[in-house]
This record gives structure tokens, sequence and C-alpha cells, in this order.
């Protein structure tokens, strides 16, 4: 089974609709993100927390991209 297959099946069996192909792209570049500034742990949880919130996900990348780069100097 392809991770499309799958997630798509996870999808229908709980009732939500399965991510589009931008959506599934942005939500591995948040998950890389969090991933990569931090430890391998946040990559799921913060993909979780972006379900979580309903807000979009490009705009989420951007809250984590900052977070990742720090504060300004």
């Amino acid at each position: 089974m392809t991770a499309e297959e799958f997630v798509a099946a996870f999808a229908e069996a709980a009732g939500a609709p399965a991510p589009t192909e931008e959506e599934i792209g942005q939500l591995l570049d948040l998950a890389a993100v969090a991933a990569h500034a931090s430890e391998r742990i946040a990559a799921p949880l913060c993909c979780y927390l972006a379900g979580v919130t309903g807000r979009p996900i490009a705009e989420l990348q951007g809250i984590a991209k900052a977070i990742a780069d720090g504060p300004a100097t």
C-alpha cells in the first residue's frame, strides 16, 4: 500500500476528507521544518496542532519557520 492509499483509507475511515496534493506538500514542509529545527517528534506534533487549529497550513509554515529562524537581530 502506498502512502497516498493509506492516507486516503485513513481519511475515509476517520470521516475526513483526504488532503489535497498541495496540502500534503505543505504538511510535509511543516513537518520538515519542525523536525530539523528541533527533535523529530516535533514533526507529527506540529502537524497535529495544524489540524487542531484549523488555520491555513501556509500560515502555520510561516510560524514554524519564524520559530526555527529564531529572533531577528
